[in-house]
């Protein structure tokens, strides 16, 4: 790149830095501006170098004239000073780490992400799966939040989620458990530990994993932008799995946007009685597939042969019996026997082929022969530990 074209691409950056200051995540209104204006303009405009741009509504620029007040003129300079302090830098649409998924959010696309941790974001964006759910979960949804982390981490996926309460924390500290990558997407800046009850694992997500965050250093959560927050959740990843959720959840919304967005949506079922499996529930009535562990999931996000393995219950004897001594062992009596004529014609087969299978089936241990009668082998009575016969 020209020494020209370097300087414009800083200035780019600073200017996306500031107006991270300034406007509210996945404003759309000002993701249309800046497809007719780059950001250094836009910037320049709130301050008053530059008139208002074409086209753009005086009440809405207005409002963020008066936020851009509070804003100093250097403020991005220390912002990216504070955030390379922690081992972190900004992040903008063009640079080579930034996640190209995320342009899926169009208009609402984040001016730039500050992102904590020294993995590269769009390679693990690249293979990744959301994790999210209730932040008051109960103790089956902790642990398969927790079992599901570990197990996607340790086949080689990126879990991302939220890093609050509940399912979310559970899921992040089993993929740091496999020693996986994990990436925690916050509603406040990378520096501000949010829930305060997760400041220790933060801290572990920012040493081994990413804190990626669309507001600057320091700022807090709002309610608003929780919400926000979970559309880049759903654009990051390939699929969103939800492990509980009441009918009124954030969850919802992130695995909802997801399915806007052309994402997997799945969800892990619950008791029926739970209200806090009564969202998961509703989107596995609709748009969502059940998955029950990480190997459904790695197959349904997956490339060609991420095939989930075969779920079947345990291989009996019987089940390796040949179709028909399957049907003569059917037939001989539950109590009592019946002679070889009888179970022949009751199993629908000729006689002699009937007496060869039971033959076998006598050899198998399946049947015993008492006389003319054939009835099921009956199992040893347990001998007295004593090792003796009598009292």
């Amino acid at each position: 790149m020209s020494e020209g074209g370097e300087e414009n691409r800083e200035a780019e950056r600073n200017a996306r830095a500031v107006l991270t200051r300034i406007v509210e995540p996945g404003d759309e209104t000002v993701g249309r501006w800046l497809r007719q204006t780059t950001p250094a303009q836009l910037v320049q405009s709130l301050f008053g170098e530059r008139d208002m741009p074409t086209g753009v509504s005086q009440e809405k620029f207005e409002g963020l004239r008066l936020r851009t007040a509070r804003v100093d003129v250097n403020q991005p300079a220390a912002d990216l000073e504070a955030v390379a302090a922690l081992g972190g830098r900004f992040v903008c649409p063009g640079d080579d780490e930034w996640p190209q998924q995320l342009d899926d959010l169009g208009d609402g696309r984040p001016l730039g992400l500050w992102v904590r941790g020294s993995a590269n974001l769009r390679m693990w964006a690249l293979r990744s799966v959301a994790v999210v759910g209730a932040r008051a979960c109960t103790e089956y949804g902790a642990h398969l939040a927790a079992t599901l982390g570990a197990d996607l981490a340790d086949g080689g996926w990126t879990v991302v989620s939220g890093a609050a309460y509940g399912v979310d924390g559970a899921a992040h500290r089993g993929a740091l458990s496999a020693e996986g990558s994990t990436v925690a997407v916050m509603a406040s800046g990378v520096d501000y530990a949010y829930p305060r009850g997760h400041t220790d694992l933060i801290r572990r997500l920012a040493e081994q994993g990413l804190v990626v965050a669309e507001l600057p250093p320091g700022d807090h959560p709002t309610r608003s932008r929780f919400i926000l927050r979970n559309r880049v959740i759903a654009a990051l990843t390939r699929g969103t799995v939800v492990v509980e959720a009441e009918l009124r959840s954030g969850s919802l919304v992130t695995a909802r946007r997801a399915t806007e967005l052309g994402r997997f949506t799945m969800g892990m079922p619950g008791p029926v009685t739970s209200g806090l499996s009564a969202g998961v529930h509703q989107l596995l009535r609709g748009e969502a597939v059940v998955v029950t562990n990480a190997a459904e999931v790695i197959e349904l996000v997956g490339s060609i042969g991420d095939l989930a393995p075969a779920q079947r219950g345990p291989v009996l004897s019987r089940d390796l019996l040949d179709p028909v001594a399957t049907r003569v062992l059917e037939a001989v009596p539950a109590r009592g026997g019946a002679d070889s004529r009888r179970l022949a014609r009751d199993s629908g087969t000729a006689e002699e082929v009937a007496q060869g299978k039971l033959f076998e089936l006598q050899s198998l241990g399946f049947v015993q022969r008492c006389g003319a009668v054939w009835e099921l082998a009956r199992r040893p009575t347990a001998v007295a530990s004593s090792g003796r016969d009598g009292p």
